[in-house]
């Protein structure tokens, strides 16, 4: 492990680092998920279906897995900083045009270059937390970052609830727009440069290229790199079809969906806070092969009720919250291992994760819509996607065979 990845910075108290880091890393999920109370309104305001208005939701995903292949390798070649105050400024930009949006064609086009702009936050925390840590340690960290990634879905609806009810959804966007402008202030004054002029990675597109070829021909790496976008394809097909399902069909207001949203989002913020205390003691990849094999059998069951309608909207919850309560266990260790694997490159390798992540959650949570947008649709699409991430796990990593978690550890 090199010298400098024991710890964060002692400059600054290191909460203020996890607080910091959570806060940049939080703020596409918090675009997300602020937008969310508003999309039946914003259908009917600009004459759309559902289905294209959760294309607004989703297409901001693939701008992220974009922007994130394209900012990765320069923040390995010109620092974090840098990529990331271009990324935040124009979120700003993109954020005002999509208060003045006057079709959903053109709001799913800027939240495309919303999405790829945006990326630099996600970008740049993964790669400073892999500057200074590796390993067990930096699981830990990225599960601290969870606890403030996970205050984005408790607080981000009832925001948008609250200015969307005193001045409309366009206003959503205006405070996105402040959003980004206070954390560039806090960037500017708070986050040094974590990767010095030395360990930067030298050349133009073809050494970018060769860094990505090396990555892609490593087949664990590519598998941890699947495995947390599967994972937020199940968080993202909840995300999308939630709106419609608990507040059209279940009649649920604004409010009462925005509590829903923030009692899911604690279980995220709980089990992220176990795995944090578990990794000290237990291997990473241990904790990811039980952790993603319980989350399967729950599906099932989340799955059978949505099919039979046992227990009511409260037996939907309740296996909607154990779903996504297993969520917290696993991008983090996944994440945490194969950025292990190239710490050289950890700007490309935290690209490659974050853009197969937003990528792959954002081809798959359209199918939410496309197939019929209600708790069956949606728990079919989570299950499918749960099935796929355990077949990766055990046919392209040595995880589940005898003592293969050694390899991996």
């Amino acid at each position: 492990m090199p010298a400098d990845s024991a710890r964060l910075p002692r400059a600054r108290s290191p909460y203020r680092w996890v607080i910091m880091l959570g806060a940049l890393a939080a703020l596409p999920a918090f675009t997300v998920d602020m937008y969310l109370p508003s999309l039946p309104e914003v259908a009917a305001d600009l004459d759309s279906s559902a289905s294209f208005a959760q294309l607004s939701v989703s297409v901001m995903l693939i701008g992220g897995a974009l922007g994130q292949l394209t900012i990765g390798p320069l923040s390995d070649r010109f620092g974090r900083r840098a990529p990331l105050m271009w990324g935040l400024a124009l979120h700003v930009v993109t954020s005002v045009l999509c208060a003045f949006a006057p079709n959903m064609t053109i709001l799913v086009a800027l939240r495309l270059m919303q999405g790829f702009f945006n990326a630099a936050c996600g970008v740049a925390a993964m790669a400073v937390v892999r500057d200074r840590f590796v390993g067990a340690e930096a699981a830990r960290i990225l599960s601290r970052l969870m606890l403030v990634i996970g205050v984005a879905p408790m607080l981000a609806p009832t925001f948008g609830s609250a200015v969307a009810a005193a001045a409309g959804w366009r206003w959503v966007f205006g405070f996105l727009a402040l959003a980004g402008v206070a954390m560039g202030l806090v960037v500017w004054r708070f986050m040094p440069e974590t990767l010095p002029a030395g360990r930067r990675q030298a050349g133009g597109a073809r050494s970018v290229f060769a860094g990505y070829r090396t990555l892609v021909k490593d087949r664990q790496f590519m598998a941890l790199a699947v495995i947390p976008g599967l994972g937020q394809a199940v968080l993202m097909s909840y995300v999308v079809g939630s709106p419609f399902i608990f507040q059209e069909g279940y009649g649920l207001t604004h409010g009462q969906f925005s509590v829903l949203f923030a009692v899911n989002g604690l279980g995220l913020v709980l089990s992220a806070q176990v795995n944090a205390a578990l990794v000290r003691r237990v291997a990473p990849i241990r904790l990811l092969r039980a952790a993603l094999a319980m989350q399967g059998v729950v599906g099932v069951g989340l799955l059978v009720v949505a099919l039979t309608g046992a227990g009511g909207l409260i037996g939907l919850l309740a296996m909607l919250w154990l779903v996504l309560a297993f969520q917290g266990l696993i991008p983090a260790n996944a994440s945490a291992i194969a950025l292990s694997r190239h710490g050289e490159r950890a700007g490309t390798a935290a690209a490659v994760i974050g853009a197969v992540q937003s990528g792959v959650a954002g081809l798959v949570s359209p199918l939410v819509g496309v197939l019929g947008g209600d708790a069956v649709a949606m728990s079919w699409v989570m299950l499918v996607a749960l099935a796929c991430a355990i077949a990766v796990l055990a046919f392209a990593t040595p995880a589940y065979r005898k003592d293969g978690w050694v390899k991996l550890a």
